[in-house]
């Protein structure tokens, strides 16, 4: 059944779910709003948009090694209330995403961190390439578009598939656990740190500052 932006847009006036997660919906149901907006709320989604002005203050800050000392992350979680902060699915919630952090190494927290030099530095690249491929040059946007979204997978912690289930990114895990635990939660910050992480290359340019100076 083809799904049209009026609908959407209905079902998400309707509920305060995002654009996509209405049009999600609306293509599991077959276009049915009362099952549309079933789904939403099973999903935790209608809960979550709900809460999405809440100001989430409260929370912790967790550590996780891994490999015996040679990963280490400290990642702050909010919550709105230290009563849910205190509350093991949360407790569970954050360790999971300190590991999830410590597997998958993002650089960022979202897609809105990214430097923008970063970014069109990426899509010139990308740009090239399908250049020397030969792509027809009207596609060649829309492939570069899509590199970008696959990109910020890569590197973004809210665009990444969550470790423990793929089939959602950890931006859709925050939001399965706000509509679950009742409460906004959200990631504010992380650091991960790996033994050794850009000793090699702060080594090759010693070598290299060294070498220039004996030139």
């Amino acid at each position: 059944m083809s799904i049209n932006t009026s609908d959407i847009a209905k079902l998400r006036a309707q509920t305060g779910a995002g654009m996509l997660d209405c049009k999600k919906a609306l293509e599991e149901t077959n276009g049915d709003f009362d099952k549309a907006t079933d789904y939403l709320r099973e999903k935790g989604i209608t809960k979550a948009a709900k809460r999405a002005g809440k100001i989430a203050t409260e929370g912790m800050v967790a550590s996780y090694i891994h490999g015996g000392g040679k990963v280490g992350v400290l990642v702050e979680v909010n919550s709105e209330t230290d009563f849910v902060a205190k509350n093991d699915m949360f407790k569970s919630l954050v360790n999971d995403i300190a590991v999830h952090i410590a597997a998958s190494a993002p650089k960022y927290l979202s897609s809105e961190d990214v430097p923008v030099a970063e970014i069109e530095k990426e899509r010139s690249v990308y740009r090239t390439q399908l250049e020397q491929e030969n792509k027809p040059a009207e596609m060649i946007e829309k492939i570069v578009d899509g590199k970008i979204k696959k990109y910020y997978s890569e590197v973004c912690l809210l665009d990444q598939p969550f470790v423990k289930d793929e089939d959602k990114t950890i931006g859709q895990l925050l939001i399965e656990k706000t509509g679950e635990i009742g409460e906004r939660i959200s990631v504010r910050r992380f650091t991960r740190y790996e033994l050794g992480e850009g000793m090699e290359k702060k080594e090759h340019n010693l070598a290299a500052e060294v070498a220039e100076q004996l030139s």
